[in-house]
């Protein structure tokens, strides 16, 4: 009989928490990526999984900012080198891909089967460590979101994935 009783409110308890949880808001937070000395902002939920760069096969015809594609664990994935799609640099062929690049994949709900060549990983960023940037806005594309601003000064835009899968100049990888 107390067995019952302590099952009973041990759901109870977990009912409760879970109610708690679901209506609590999460704190939100980035990955921090450099791309051409520039620090970008990729938002956890958006983001896949992380990669070293592998063989990428070429495809003819194609922007120079589309590095080919890539066999990230089984998928056939678009890389497009984000800094040069950015217009931060030119872009790089497989060859002249530094050591400290990564492929960061798009997050599989999306449904979008791309990865972007990043220079660097910078860490994770949580709200609590960033503010939003006051400067005056500047026009930018539709997946830019904000800027912020880190307590050592440095700015950090804020990339949406989603947008950017979206994103028409994106999406035209053709020559």
């Amino acid at each position: 009989m107390a067995n019952r009783e302590a099952l009973r409110e041990l759901q109870s308890r977990l009912a409760a928490r879970l109610q708690q949880a679901r209506t609590e808001a999460r704190p939100q937070s980035w990955l921090a990526i450099e791309c051409a000395g520039q620090g970008l902002l990729v938002p956890l939920p958006t983001a896949g999984e992380i990669f070293p760069v592998g063989t990428l096969l070429p495809v003819p015809h194609t922007q120079p900012w589309f590095m080919g594609v890539a066999n990230l664990r089984g998928g056939m994935h678009g890389v497009v080198d984000l800094a040069a799609f950015l217009g931060l640099r030119k872009a790089l062929t497989s060859d002249a891909v530094r050591e400290h690049a990564r492929l960061l994949a798009f997050n599989a709900a999306m449904g979008s089967h791309c990865a972007v060549l990043v220079d660097r990983l910078a860490g994770l960023r949580s709200a609590g460590q960033l503010t939003v940037d006051s400067a005056p806005e500047e026009a930018r594309p539709a997946f830019a979101v904000r800027s912020m601003v880190d307590a050592d000064g440095r700015r950090w835009h804020e990339i949406d994935l989603a947008a950017l899968a979206r994103d028409e100049q994106f999406l035209a990888i053709a020559a």
